[in-house]
């Protein structure tokens, strides 16, 4: 007999973290939670600009050390525990122009918000999730901790490099725990704030938006798929493995980019 299985719901009682959640990968993946049926929180410094009734949202500057306890003590508050944490927060605002343009204040600012923020909310989160031998930690990297642009990422990808290493050590510590912690690292997503950047060049180097898209694709290297990725792509990753048919992974590195690093 056919055995088929019904996901709508398999999240059904989980109640799940996405900072970062308002736009772009967040959102969708927050999104994607949500259809399986868990209570997701949602956190980002602003409102986001399309509200849902359904999505928890909780203000929150998480490069702060302050906000972490902040974001904790409310989830504890309103829902007693956490389930799922997805740190998906992260961002460049580093000049380009290579290191020497680069200060102390883009080193800090971009490792804070990168590399510490995760860091400590998993500190916060952890103890709960092992006292009840229960959790799931999902770090959203970038296919940048392996390949970095020194010409405009460089801390970015140093930081990112760094959460790499940091997941694959903290999931060797509470693996045996029952929390499962595991890594997701895309390559190039066309959210909006992309779309935004390729009209930019094609406007700036009076080219059409398919050239712009492909000079874009050219400086990764070249993406064998052909396209960048939709963040609905990236949402879909994550929601298996948060599920309980992802059971077993833990300690792993999930990379979705279409093929651009060109390594094994």
């Amino acid at each position: 007999m056919e055995h088929t299985q019904n996901y709508q719901n398999e999240l059904s009682g989980k109640i799940a973290l996405v900072t970062g959640g308002t736009k772009g990968a967040g959102r969708a993946i927050a999104e994607r939670l949500k259809n399986a049926g868990a209570k997701v929180i949602i956190s980002a410094r602003t409102q986001p600009e399309k509200p849902d009734e359904d999505l928890y949202f909780i203000s929150a500057n998480l490069s702060k050390p302050k906000d972490a306890d902040k974001v904790a003590s409310e989830i504890y508050e309103k829902f007693c525990k956490l389930d799922i944490l997805v740190n998906n927060l992260g961002s460049s605002e580093t000049p380009g122009g290579g290191f020497a343009v680069l200060t102390n204040q883009d080193w800090e600012q971009t490792i804070q918000t990168n590399l510490l923020a995760p860091v400590r909310l998993d500190k916060v989160f952890l103890p709960q999730m092992i006292e009840s031998k229960s959790g799931v930690i999902i770090h959203i990297e970038s296919i940048q901790g392996k390949l970095p642009l020194y010409d405009s990422t460089l801390p970015y990808a140093a930081a990112k490099a760094g959460l790499i290493n940091y997941s694959k050590g903290l999931s060797k510590e509470v693996s045996s725990k029952g929390v499962r912690v595991l890594t997701v690292s895309p390559g190039w997503i066309m959210t909006e704030a992309s779309q935004r950047m390729v009209e930019r060049i094609s406007q700036s180097s009076n080219i059409s938006v398919d050239e712009a898209e492909k000079s874009v694709m050219d400086a990764l290297g070249g993406i064998p798929f052909g396209r960048p990725a939709q963040p609905e792509e990236v949402a879909e990753l994550v929601g298996f493995l948060v599920s309980p048919r992802a059971g077993y992974l833990t300690g792993t590195e999930f990379i979705i980019d279409g093929g651009t690093v060109p390594t094994v």
